[in-house]
C-alpha cells in the first residue's frame, strides 16, 4: 500500500519537466525549421538564376540536350525558329506545289510527335521530317523510314494547330521516293503499299488473294503468316473469286489522275 501512494507522485514529478520541455523543443522545431530551410534553398536558386542569365546572354544550349534520333541531328527544340521567313527551300516548295500543303507554317509545337502512335519506331519523328523539309534535306527525307513507317491514321492533321495535313506530305513524299529510285528503307512496307495500289487499279476494290499473291512474289515470303490465311479462308474472310464492281470508274479516276500529273 506504500508503494501504491508512492507511484503516482513520484510520476506526477517526473512528467512535469517533460510537458514543459516537449512544447517548447516543438516551438523551436516550427520556428527555426523554415529559417533553415531558406538559408539552405535561397542560395540555391540564385545560384541557377546565375546560371540561366548566363547562358541566356552568352546563348549557351549545352543545358537543353536535343531530342535525338538515329541519323543526323536536326537540333529539333533548340534551333527551330532560326529559319529567316523569306527563305524557302526549293524542296519545301515542290511538296507544296505537289500536295497543296505548305509546309512552312508548322512552329514545331511538335504536337504531331507526340500524338503519333508510331512515333517510338520512326529514325525522324514528324516533327524532325518537317524541319528537315524546310532545310531542303532532301536525300534524308527520301531514305528515311519515318515515310514508310506512317500509318495514315491523321492524329498529326487531327492535333495540329496550323491543320497541317502530314499525312498528304507523306503521300507525296512516299511518291517521289519510288519515282526517283530510291530504295525504300522499310522494303516489305513499301511492296505492301505498291501491291496494294495496283490491286486495286486492277479490281477497283481489295481483291484479298490476288494481294496475297502479289506480295508474296514482291517480298519472297512465301510461308509467311500462312496459319492465318488458313484461319480466314475457313471463317470466309478471303473471297476466292474477285468482284469487278466499280472497277471501270477506279481506273477512269487513275487514268484522270495520271493525265494531272503529266501537267
Amino acid at each position: 500500500m506504500l508503494l501504491l501512494s508512492i507511484t503516482p507522485r513520484y510520476l506526477k514529478v517526473r512528467a512535469l519537466p517533460l510537458m514543459i520541455v516537449a512544447p517548447l523543443l516543438g516551438l523551436v522545431y516550427i520556428v527555426l525549421l523554415p529559417v533553415l530551410g531558406a538559408i539552405t534553398i535561397v542560395p540555391l536558386m540564385l545560384w541557377r538564376a546565375g546560371q540561366l542569365v548566363r547562358q541566356a546572354v552568352r546563348g549557351d544550349s549545352s543545358r537543353h540536350p536535343v531530342q535525338r534520333t538515329t541519323g543526323i541531328n536536326l537540333e529539333v527544340g533548340v534551333m527551330e525558329f532560326n529559319i529567316p521567313s523569306d527563305t524557302v527551300s526549293e524542296f519545301a516548295q515542290i511538296i507544296e506545289e505537289t500536295s497543296g500543303v505548305d509546309i512552312n507554317v508548322c512552329y514545331q509545337c511538335k504536337k504531331c510527335t507526340s500524338g503519333c502512335p508510331i512515333s517510338y519506331a520512326m529514325d525522324y519523328t514528324p516533327t524532325q521530317l518537317v524541319h528537315a523539309i524546310r532545310l531542303g534535306l532532301k536525300d534524308l527525307v527520301l531514305n528515311s523510314a519515318t515515310i514508310w513507317l506512317c500509318a495514315s491514321c491523321e492524329t498529326c492533321t487531327t492535333r495540329c494547330p496550323q491543320e497541317l495535313d502530314l499525312v498528304k506530305v507523306m503521300d507525296t513524299l512516299r511518291i517521289m521516293a519510288l519515282r526517283t529510285g530510291v530504295k525504300p528503307k522499310e522494303s516489305e512496307v513499301a511492296a505492301f503499299h505498291c501491291t496494294g495500289v495496283a490491286n486495286i487499279r486492277f479490281f477497283g476494290r481489295t481483291f484479298e488473294l490476288d494481294l496475297i499473291r502479289r506480295l508474296k512474289l514482291s517480298t519472297g515470303q512465301f510461308t509467311k503468316d500462312i496459319g492465318l490465311g488458313i484461319k480466314m479462308l475457313k471463317k470466309g474472310k478471303l473471297n476466292l473469286l474477285p468482284t469487278f464492281r466499280g472497277a471501270s470508274t477506279t481506273r477512269r479516276i487513275f487514268a484522270k489522275v495520271k493525265e494531272r500529273e503529266k501537267v
